[in-house]
């Protein structure tokens, strides 16, 4: 895959992740529901453009928390799928669910029909203490009334675009890295101010992404974002695909800023070391079971705790993992077990707190990446 010259981001965005139970008289070609979101009015409306969706099927709509997947969410609305195919649709955001960062929307129908998604309700928005429910377990690929044979129709494999930031020119430039691209995709890339995951940003460039998989890039930064401390970045294409990330706004930084370096001793003609940043990339996941990291610019012979918490937190506060020294400092990699009161949540945030101020974070996707 032949690079590109764009900018560098972490973390990531989701696609609809969609699993279809169809009735035995479904033929082996049946295809499988899905709907993407085309706009969301704040606290007030979603709206979704559906494909692929079976004829003359009640569906009933349900929102819920965004770990939940929709599953036993508050109903906001029914349909007739009618001729099925194609259609759009808008939904209202009920009252529960007003002020949430995000929300999970979902659609079931008789004969064991669903599809579900999630949206960007509010970037500035709250988040559940704990989540209602944890996403259960996928529903078996029968419909409620057992057909007299299994169903042909499989699930679709989860594959998550995302980006990974790989280095910042303050008010300049940023360069990206990207994961599980789409083949032959058009994107357009934005960046905004921090928190809007890059929604209505201004538009950097249209990329085009070949062959897909993973690539890196890089972008200017806009004039009006030059100031900025922290900027989104974000990829969007007409067919519902993104990702997102956010970076920091100095040089040679990915994700992470620099401790605050200790005053040299007043009287001494000696001048501070050259402070670099320690940071790290995730570069494995075995779902609900460990995380790898790749790390450079550890300071020597500091002794470091691992934690993970929930997304949105930087891995403040959170549940201890592991604890290492650097030794020699410098790069290295590793591999750290996921707490198992995190093995369910679908993102999680990692950090690394050193003795004498340093540290780094990231966050991850928690589903098996090798």
């Amino acid at each position: 895959m032949k690079n590109k010259r764009w900018f560098f981001i972490l973390m990531a965005v989701a696609m609809v992740f969609a699993f279809v139970a169809s009735p035995a008289s479904v033929q082996a070609a049946a295809k499988v529901p899905t709907f993407k979101i085309t706009e969301v009015v704040k606290d007030t409306k979603v709206s979704i453009e559906a494909k692929d969706f079976p004829a003359n099927v009640d569906f009933v709509v349900m929102m819920g928390e965004y770990y939940t997947k929709g599953v036993k969410g508050i109903e906001v609305g029914k349909f007739n799928s009618g001729a099925g195919g194609s259609f759009a649709a808008s939904f209202d955001i009920p009252a529960e669910l007003k002020g949430r960062a995000e929300i999970s929307i979902r659609m079931e129908g008789t004969g064991g029909w669903y599809s579900y998604n999630w949206f960007v309700n509010d970037p500035n928005g709250t988040w559940p203490n704990k989540p209602t429910a944890q996403p259960t377990a996928q529903p078996t690929a029968q419909p409620t009334a057992q057909p007299t044979a299994q169903p042909t129709t499989k699930p679709v494999t989860k594959v998550v675009p995302s980006i990974t930031i790989k280095s910042v020119e303050a008010g300049k430039h940023v360069t990206i890295e990207t994961a599980n691209f789409p083949k032959n995709v058009t994107f357009t890339v934005t960046m905004g101010k921090m928190w809007t995951a890059g929604i209505k940003g201004v538009e950097v460039a249209m990329i085009d992404s070949d062959e897909g998989g993973a690539f890196q890039a890089n972008f200017e930064i806009p004039a009006a974002l030059a100031k900025e401390e922290r900027i989104s970045i974000r990829f969007q294409s007409k067919e519902g695909y993104y990702a997102y990330n956010w970076f920091w706004n100095q040089s040679g930084t990915a994700a992470t800023p620099a401790p605050t370096a200790t005053p040299a001793p007043t009287g001494t003609a000696t001048p501070a070391p050259q402070v670099k940043n320690p940071k790290f990339m995730i570069s494995a996941v075995e779902e609900g079971k460990t995380v790898s990291v790749k790390a450079e610019n550890f300071p020597a012979n500091t002794e470091f705790v691992v934690r993970m918490g929930k997304m949105w937190t930087a891995g403040k506060g959170g549940i201890e993992a592991a604890k290492f020294n650097s030794g020699a400092g410098g790069a290295f990699e590793a591999t750290y077990p996921i707490p198992a009161d995190l093995a369910k949540l679908d993102r999680i945030s990692i950090r690394l707190d050193g003795t004498g101020g340093w540290y780094a974070y990231n966050w991850f996707w928690n589903s098996t990446v090798k």
